[in-house]
């Protein structure tokens, strides 16, 4: 008898923690994909590629969701911020299926190698090998699937020339993968990596509740 009324006594208290722990972990990755959202708004054109390729950091907040709660919370995160960015979208989704696809495959990959390897080196291997895996991602993709799907509003060769008008090596598909998308997505991952592994740390505590169970505890 003791030793069941001892297990009912413990219930509520374990569950009560799971569900502090699992509303604390929904409330953050909301946040993450309000911050996400916001600065995918404020895209800019980088110098070196054509006019259709902005260049955002909605990555960063979804980079941080990765390595603080796994990569299938990155994936999440990623479609929040392009679901709310079909509200305003000039590309008839087309340009949020490819950051959707694209971010997951950074931030998800990522994730999954920091998942087993929490600590610094795991942190700089996981963003490099991130960044290699979202390149090579968006290559393949890019030139299979979604410049056919972006042609049928415009043309291959409206496409193609947007990018020679920035770079004379673009004359073909091929090309642009080469000259464009690759340089893009390599700056992207790096500049991203950096501004991540710079602020994650002092992040962390916060998203997992560390720093406010600290303060309840002085």
């Amino acid at each position: 008898m003791n030793t069941q009324s001892g297990k009912n006594s413990l219930t509520p208290g374990m569950k009560g923690r799971s569900t502090w722990f699992t509303t604390r972990k929904m409330t953050s990755i909301a946040i993450l994909s309000a911050l996400a959202f916001v600065l995918m708004l404020m895209d800019f054109l980088p110098p070196f590629v054509p006019g259709f390729l902005k260049m955002d950091f909605s990555e960063i907040p979804v980079l941080i969701g990765a390595f603080a709660f796994g990569p299938l919370s990155a994936v999440m995160i990623e479609l929040i911020k392009n679901l709310l960015h079909l509200t305003v979208t000039q590309t008839a989704g087309v340009g949020e299926l490819a950051n959707f696809l694209i971010g997951s495959c950074f931030a998800g990959s990522a994730g999954l190698i920091y998942r087993y390897m929490k600590n610094r080196k795991g942190a700089i291997l996981a963003m490099a090998a991130g960044v290699l895996v979202m390149t090579t991602a968006a290559s393949l993709l890019n030139y299979y699937v979604l410049l056919d799907i972006y042609a049928r509003f415009w043309t291959m060769d409206a496409i193609i020339g947007m990018g020679n008008a920035v770079n004379s090596r673009i004359t073909d598909k091929g090309s642009l993968i080469l000259w464009a998308f690759i340089p893009f997505n390599l700056v992207k991952g790096i500049a991203v990596s950096i501004v991540t592994g710079s602020i994650y740390k002092p992040l962390s505590p916060i998203l997992h509740g560390r720093h406010s169970r600290e303060v309840h505890s002085k």
